[in-house]
């Protein structure tokens, strides 16, 4: 787990408005009830063992859905690769999280809160894994065994499972973060920073949020070489990101200006030698063959360092000039 990743990540999940996003615009509405969000809440430290608080990459909310508490369980994934036993992960994560809970007396009468499962995926490998812990059971176990086999199914969130035209239909934090991370060109990031600003801008929380998103993963891990001064809002890192796209493009065309200047030289320096190649095999030539004919001259000019190499290696032993040139 990258740390500086986690961080940014956990940090962006910290806010109730993120986590209201998230279900909002990527979550199965059907089947959830009414969802109170202004009960969410994070599940205090204090109610989870030192097993799950080791988990710095995994976030706990719960949210009131009538008189009951659902809680969701927010697995962020950043490995590249897919573990093909998630659904044994989560299995194990919400045990221990009904575990906690129970001790900590957070369970009235005899019945567990529901818990929803989540895995935020930012890998760059299509997700392959089961996301029912029932397909990684016997597909057809005898009928008294079935009912005592563990039953778990987790909500996948893949981010590169959206279309661009997908994301840009949902005005929420959590797709601006998806589409950030796709802008290849510096001008593209640019502009889409100042739409959020645009989008956001009677929101201070989501604007601060999404401006250290924004400055500490995205320009410190995928474009260190930007380097923009930290900012407050997005506003203030649009300028930013502005003002030093434009040092940037001149940083870039005057180091394309240099190597083209480089290579030209290197250039002028391989056709010289070419030459001064071809004129001394011609001299050898004209002395062991006399006076070179049209066609020989003409291979000559046109000749790759390795063929003057090889034709050279022939001088010696070629009873004729066509010898040499393998003609």
């Amino acid at each position: 787990m990258n740390a500086r990743h986690d961080a940014s990540y956990k940090h962006l999940f910290s806010s109730p408005k993120v986590v209201q996003h998230l279900i909002e615009g990527f979550l199965p509405a059907e089947g959830l009830g009414r969802l109170d969000f202004t009960t969410l809440e994070k599940v205090p430290a204090s109610y989870v063992s030192e097993d799950l608080r080791e988990r710095a990459d995994d976030v706990i909310w719960r949210v009131k859905t009538g008189e009951d508490w659902l809680y969701l369980y927010l697995l962020i994934e950043f490995q590249s690769s897919v573990d093909p036993w998630m659904a044994v992960r989560l299995l194990t994560y919400v045990g221990l999280l009904y575990q906690d809970l129970i001790k900590g007396g957070q369970i009235k009468g005899r019945r567990l809160p529901p818990v929803l499962p989540i895995v935020f995926y930012t890998g760059e490998e299509p997700w392959s894994a089961a996301t029912d812990i029932a397909e990684l059971l016997p597909q057809d176990p005898p009928e008294t065994l079935a009912k005592y086999l563990p039953r778990l199914s987790y909500v996948l969130i893949d981010e590169n499972a959206y279309s661009d035209e997908t994301l840009a239909g949902l005005k929420n934090v959590v797709a601006a973060t998806m589409r950030l991370k796709r802008q290849q060109r510096p001008q593209d990031l640019a502009r889409l920073t100042a739409a959020l600003h645009s989008w956001f801008a009677g929101d201070a929380e989501l604007e601060r949020l999404l401006t250290v998103w924004i400055r500490e993963y995205l320009l410190r891990d995928l474009r260190p070489e930007l380097d923009v001064p930290e900012a407050h809002d997005l506003g203030e890192i649009t300028m930013q990101l502005a003002e030093r796209f434009k040092q940037w493009e001149r940083e870039v065309k005057t180091e394309a200006r240099l190597e083209g200047r480089l290579e030209g030289r290197l250039e002028g320096r391989l056709e010289g030698r070419l030459e001064g190649e071809a004129l001394l095999l011609q001299r050898m030539l004209t002395r062991r063959f006399g006076p070179l004919p049209e066609w020989a001259q003409q291979r000559l000019r046109s000749a790759s360092g390795e063929e003057l190499e090889t034709w050279a290696d022939r001088v010696l032993d070629a009873q004729r000039l066509e010898d040499v040139f393998g003609r």
